[in-house]
């Protein structure tokens, strides 16, 4: 067994715990343990986020990687979101309930197989086409983590389950893009201390509101990405709309 062939066992055993986490989400929301089925699809995306970094820097990228880290997707960020909603909010609504929160799992396994097909260098990260499905899973989480108490999805935000459910679905389809992690080392010593900072701030937040303030970055993070995505639509119909009347003139 050659070198590169031993190294690849490691990103690929990383990419086991993520669908491990998955199962055990699952697990959790059939026994009505809402909190930990929350926690393991957060701890489903840390190990999600971890292989392919570490496949990168080993140098072990594959077709392979790809397709594993994609099927242990639909298990940690399809099937266990949408368990985990229904069972601990939409399954008061009967056969409704169980069409909203598949959409989940059936829209990220669209998503999924797009970003397969369209893959043309396994190892450069580029920008997202869609909301990523971690991104989408983890919300989920951090909102039931966040306002489950006392057998359901508390009020006010129990009305925005469904919305929720449903943009959030609509959006890992869309051709809104959405930014790669930032590369560390591409950054200088001025824009690491301001990270820095900014994660520490972060924490900060974590510890005052309980953890509460991490479904609010999420929700931010998506709101940037339409945002930015409407704002490049005007701009561009603004821009060629001058460039037509330059050329007409």
């Amino acid at each position: 067994m050659n070198n590169s062939l031993k190294k690849s066992y490691i990103p690929n055993i990383i990419t086991s715990l993520n669908i491990f986490c998955g199962f055990l989400s699952i697990l959790m929301t059939g026994n009505e343990e809402f909190k930990y089925a929350a926690i393991f699809i957060i701890a489903a995306a840390i190990f999600d986020t971890l292989d392919g970094i570490i496949a990168r820097l080993i140098g072990t990228s594959s077709k392979f990687g790809v397709e594993l880290d994609s099927l242990s997707d639909v298990v940690s960020f399809g099937a266990a979101p949408a368990f985990l909603i229904y069972k601990s909010n939409l399954a008061n609504l009967g056969l409704w309930g169980i069409i909203v929160s598949s959409l989940l799992l059936i829209f990220g396994a669209l998503r999924l197989a797009r970003f397969n097909i369209q893959i043309e260098d396994i190892n450069v990260k580029t920008d997202y086409k869609g909301l990523p499905i971690p991104i989408s899973a983890v919300t989920i989480a951090l909102f039931v983590n966040s306002y489950y108490r006392n057998g359901n999805i508390i009020e006010p935000f129990d009305k925005f389950v469904i919305p929720l459910v449903i943009i959030l679905s609509f959006l890992m389809v869309t051709k809104i893009k959405y930014s790669a992690l930032p590369k560390l080392k591409n950054k200088n010593l001025k824009e690491k201390v301001i990270l820095f900072f900014i994660l520490l701030f972060t924490l900060i937040l974590a510890l005052i509101t309980n953890g509460i303030i991490f479904f609010y970055i999420f929700i931010s993070v998506i709101l940037f990405g339409i945002i930015r995505h409407i704002y490049f639509l005007i701009f561009q119909h603004n821009h060629e709309s001058i460039k037509i009347k330059e050329e007409t003139n």
